[in-house]
């Protein structure tokens, strides 16, 4: 048996299928991140970012997709399925999917959503995402970390606690 969460992970193709059948509340809600190793900082963003809307959508970047932002050779350190899984088990996000390109311009260019939202550490004007969603009425938002967490600390903290093999 699936665990139920399951089911809130769809293939671009279904999202377009079921914002063709109008089966999400709006305004749509719409991010996206690695989320390498869930912490704080992202289960709080997360439900910062459902509050905005009716439904939120998380974009994971797939495995290829990670690596090419340079986070190191060995990231994501949980694969994209287990990413995934993770995010879909959290009651604030009703969908996930993923994205291999390098932006998630593609994937926002397909489901139109009301609202984007990054983290506060980015600067949402230079963003070319704030201007494609701007360009059919909707609106882009920072959301300010209320925990500062960084999965890249954590494993630098990790390594740093492990005895190096002898």
């Amino acid at each position: 048996m699936s665990a139920r969460f399951e089911t809130k992970i769809l293939s671009r193709t279904q999202c377009r299928q079921a914002l063709t059948q109008a089966d999400w509340p709006r305004p749509l809600v719409f991010t996206n991140g690695v989320f390498d190793i869930l912490h704080r900082g992202h289960v709080t963003y997360l439900d910062a970012a459902a509050q905005l809307g009716g439904t939120l959508v998380v974009a994971v970047n797939t495995d290829a997709s990670a690596r090419r932002l340079g986070k190191g050779p060995d990231r994501p350190l949980n694969g994209e399925a287990d990413r995934a899984a993770l995010l879909a088990a959290l009651e604030s996000v009703a969908v996930v999917t993923w994205f291999d390109e390098d932006t998630p311009e593609a994937l926002i260019a397909e489901l139109r959503p009301d609202i984007i939202v990054k983290g506060g550490d980015y600067d949402m004007e230079t963003l070319p995402e704030t201007a494609l969603v701007r360009s059919w009425g909707g609106r882009a938002v920072a959301i300010p970390f209320d925990f500062q967490r960084s999965t890249t600390a954590l494993v630098q903290k990790i390594r740093a606690d492990v005895p190096a093999a002898r």
